[in-house]
């Protein structure tokens, strides 16, 4: 084989590698309120949403416990207090994702952010939570419906993002979830 046939045939051969390697990792686009966590092949980024959902808090009726709790504990998050992580459960339509999406709208002002990850993707949390330990914004991560089969390892992956793990979350992270089960993992008669 000649040396320009040898050298084309590397070039198309780097080309052909060069799709299947990861893409440089880019600073997503800090101007909207609300992301949510794709994936496309083997990169994970962080989609702007550019509209989301509108509604508010005052349009939620006969939740005010639940609404006056959770307010509570978005106060303290934003104030970088100790805050809990929440799961709201319960039967459908109830107003478990409204209530989480009205605090958007609520306190996006002070700086709060929603990103919605699904369950299949928990496994990518150490991946998600990377680019907003230097921002200056406070990010719920917000996983709607929420349930496990026996050996899911998005669970393990949740599990070690709510117990910790060695690196620890940053302080402007928090968990919101919604459930319509109230076990979220299988249980067996044994058990």
């Amino acid at each position: 084989m000649d040396p320009e046939s040898l050298l084309a045939q590397a070039e198309r051969l780097l080309g052909r590698l060069e799709r299947l390697l990861p893409k440089e990792a880019t600073q997503p686009d800090w101007a909207p309120l609300a992301y949510r966590w794709r994936r496309q092949g083997s990169l994970g980024y962080l989609q702007p949403l550019y509209r989301p959902h509108a509604i508010r808090l005052g349009d939620l009726l006969c939740l005010e416990r639940q609404k006056s709790e959770i307010v509570r504990n978005t106060r303290q998050f934003l104030a970088r207090h100790q805050a809990n992580k929440v799961l709201l459960w319960g039967s459908r339509g109830t107003g478990k994702s409204s209530l989480i999406k009205a605090l958007l709208n609520e306190y996006a002002g002070a700086g709060l952010r929603l990103v919605e990850v699904d369950k299949e993707h928990l496994v990518d949390l150490p991946e998600i939570i990377e680019p907003f330990y230097d921002r200056p914004e406070s990010f719920i991560l917000f996983c709607d419906d929420l349930s496990f089969e026996a050996e899911d390892p998005s669970y393990k992956s949740l599990k070690a993002m709510l117990d910790g793990s060695l690196a620890t979350a940053p302080d402007n992270v928090l968990i919101y979830a919604t459930s319509n089960r109230r076990h979220l993992l299988p249980e067996y008669l044994k058990e």
